[in-house]
């Protein structure tokens, strides 16, 4: 399945534009349920709103009406300055140019999001396709998975300032400690946060802690030269403690949980996690 641009020789009449071919069965069969609907795009930390909107090929947009409308093609139109190929291209770090076709794969998402992931691109002024990574659990630390993004966001660090990872992992190895000494019970998930100073080394900046919602809701992360991504955080001792936001929020689904130990079986898709004891023992080594 992929995206084909078209228009790229006029952008004064409108910019270009972007068409499926190859169309799954099952894809063709929610746009044309739907008609349109928002898109939301994958990118290398996990998948991100944007103000794209998918609209099948019997439909058009009129404001924000969606009517009936004998287009005669799927396609992503921009519902805001960014087209789909300008989303990849910021997220990817792909150089300027314009694109011959984008491969995509979309899953439609049990909240009825429609994810758009796109896996490789091809320029008009390239002969090589250039592949696009699709890492599982992206931002995920524990002990079943230290994702690929993050251990190369580490040694890019320690490579840089191994000083500020040495004092990194001493803060963190220190707030695992005390959380696992014998009068620790009482100790409240929001000691977690001792560690913040520690996780801004690696580019993860936490925002202020919160009594209602996700607790840190506007926090950041950047990895390696990748652009800032805005996503929720939430802090639990133990990881299975996250059960009950999971039916309770009805957002778009992504949110990290930072915890002290990882022990949530089957936790759902996008929602990943960070272990402090097990990043505190990846950084001692």
């Amino acid at each position: 399945m992929h995206l084909q641009q078209t228009k790229h020789a006029s952008r004064a009449s409108g910019g270009p534009q972007y068409y499926f071919h190859d169309v799954p069965d099952h894809v063709k069969e929610f746009l044309r349920r739907r008609g349109a609907c928002p898109v939301v795009l994958q990118t290398p930390y996990g998948i991100a709103t944007s103000k794209l909107i998918a609209v099948g090929r019997d439909h058009k947009l009129s404001g924000a009406q969606v009517l009936r409308g004998n287009v005669g093609h799927d396609r992503i139109v921009a519902g805001g300055r960014r087209s789909i190929g300008e989303e990849i291209r910021y997220w990817y770090g792909i150089d300027d140019g314009d694109f011959e076709t984008i491969d995509v794969e979309v899953t439609i998402h049990s909240k009825g999001h429609f994810i758009v992931v796109p896996t490789g691109v091809k320029m008009r002024a390239r002969k090589r396709e250039i592949k696009l990574e699709r890492m599982s659990a992206p931002l995920s630390f524990h002990h079943d998975h230290q994702s690929k993004l993050w251990r190369e966001q580490i040694s890019t660090i320690r490579d840089k300032a191994a000083a500020d990872v040495a004092w990194a992992s001493a803060q963190i190895n220190r707030v695992v400690a005390e959380n696992r000494a014998s009068d620790a019970r009482h100790i409240l998930e929001a000691d977690l946060l001792r560690a913040a100073g520690a996780l801004s080394i690696f580019g993860v900046e936490l925002s202020p802690y919160l009594g209602k919602g996700y607790d840190c809701v506007k926090s950041t992360i950047q990895f390696l030269k990748l652009p800032i991504y805005p996503c929720p955080v939430e802090i639990k001792k133990r990881s299975q403690g996250f059960t009950y936001q999971v039916a309770k929020y009805k957002e778009l689904p992504r949110v990290l949980v930072l915890c002290m130990d990882h022990d949530y079986i089957n936790p759902p898709e996008h929602v990943d996690i960070v272990a402090l004891s097990t990043l505190a023992e990846y950084l001692s080594h």
